[in-house]
């Protein structure tokens, strides 16, 4: 109760604890803080929703990826703006089970494609490849070694929101 809505991006995150009207012009996301990673309130999500925006300013991709997905913050935000399907995917099945209540509760049950899975080898992942929109909000290392296997999956021209980054670490991951 005491985290206050975030706005970012055009996106609305709030908890089911705030009764005031949705404000207007802003696409609404319901997050309660849970055993998942994935408020809105961490400036790693913040900027993914920013990046987001920027991306379906541009365009509307086809096919997308959100690897690690705690809450589905980032999956929902994606289904909202797009009514197009979002694979979301994480190792923790606390996690996926979290992503497909918030995408019910948020009206996006049927767009999530919810897999627990450890990397991006997993048949369905493979399956929906390749994608134009891939977003990671995970830690250094891991999107290091996810690296290659992202680059196999995305589609020649796509983009890749990448996130979770110390300024220290940036060199490493995009080498």
């Amino acid at each position: 109760e005491g985290l206050a809505p975030v706005t970012a991006g055009g996106f609305y995150v709030y908890g089911s604890h705030e009764t005031g009207p949705l404000p207007a012009g802003l696409t609404p996301i319901r997050i309660d803080a849970a055993q998942a990673f994935g408020t809105g309130h961490h400036e790693t999500t913040t900027g993914c929703l920013e990046a987001i925006d920027r991306v379906l300013k541009r365009r509307r991709p086809r096919a997308m990826l959100d690897v690690g997905t705690g809450t589905g913050v980032l999956a929902i935000a994606l289904a909202k703006r797009t009514r197009t399907p979002v694979v979301a995917s994480d190792i923790d099945p606390v996690s996926v089970q979290t992503t497909i209540e918030n995408a019910v509760q948020n009206g996006v049950g049927r767009q999530i494609i919810p897999i627990e899975a450890t990397g991006v080898s997993h048949p369905t992942i493979a399956a929906n490849a390749p994608y134009d929109l891939i977003v990671a909000n995970i830690l250094a290392g891991p999107l290091t070694e996810l690296a290659p296997g992202m680059g196999g999956i995305a589609q020649a021209g796509g983009t890749i929101i990448l996130s979770g980054i110390l300024n220290s670490q940036a060199d490493g991951v995009i080498a």
